[in-house]
């Protein structure tokens, strides 16, 4: 991320979560019955500094035969968001961790870790699953929805969520259940807009290429 980047006022908020009671409810992805227990309402404004997408049908989610857990994306917001130091801090997200590293001694004091959390992203609307794969590192992002544990009806395995931003290790991470979620800004980095721009131009090349007439060879 560049030194020039413009972060939105909404990141000065914190994460604001309200407990509610609400049964739990099952949802089905790819033929796989999930029971989600909703525990509070939860939203979330971040900056997007690491993510992970995943598959059900590769590494540790096809052993848990877990198709719901869309994506992980690891955020950060108010002070955390907006120091000038933040582009000197590694971020880098495991399958299910997030993790940082800085030999810039400013920049680690800088900044707050109870300013960042891994988000453990489930959906079972197709909707919200396509948006949430359009995410990428350095935009600026809503998430609204549930803090919950949810269970794989099929094998009985579980998983649960935090509910408070100053935890760290086993367990630090949010699961939320996502009803809406949106792109405030995104992140337009000059090696961005190179790699659409070098798309572009393979696109038209192929294009002016297929139109092009061609002589048959004699052989």
């Amino acid at each position: 991320m560049s030194d020039d980047m413009v972060v939105v006022n909404e990141l000065k908020e914190e994460p604001t979560q309200k407990k509610i009671d609400k049964s739990a409810f099952s949802v089905n992805v790819n033929k796989v019955d999930y029971e989600i227990q909703p525990m509070f309402d939860y939203e979330l404004y971040g900056l997007v500094v690491s993510y992970e997408l995943h598959d059900g049908n590769y590494n540790l989610h096809k052993r848990w035969n877990d198709h719901l857990n869309i994506a992980d994306y690891c955020v950060v917001w108010d002070k955390s968001a907006f120091t000038k130091h933040l582009p000197k801090i590694n971020f880098w997200n495991g399958q299910f961790t997030c993790n940082i590293s800085t030999k810039d001694m400013q920049a680690w004091e800088s900044f707050d870790p109870t300013q960042l959390s891994n988000n453990h992203l489930i959906s079972d609307e197709k909707y919200i699953r396509k948006k949430l794969r359009k995410i990428k590192i350095g935009d600026q992002i809503r998430i609204s929805g549930w803090l919950s544990s949810y269970k794989n009806l099929n094998s009985g395995g579980t998983r649960g969520t935090s509910i408070t931003r100053e935890d760290e290790g086993n367990g630090a991470c949010e699961t939320i259940y996502v009803k809406e979620v949106s792109i405030l800004r995104h992140y337009n980095s000059i090696w961005r807009k190179l790699m659409y721009l070098s798309l572009l131009v393979f696109i038209v090349s192929l294009v002016i290429y297929l139109k092009a007439p061609h002589k048959a060879r004699n052989h």
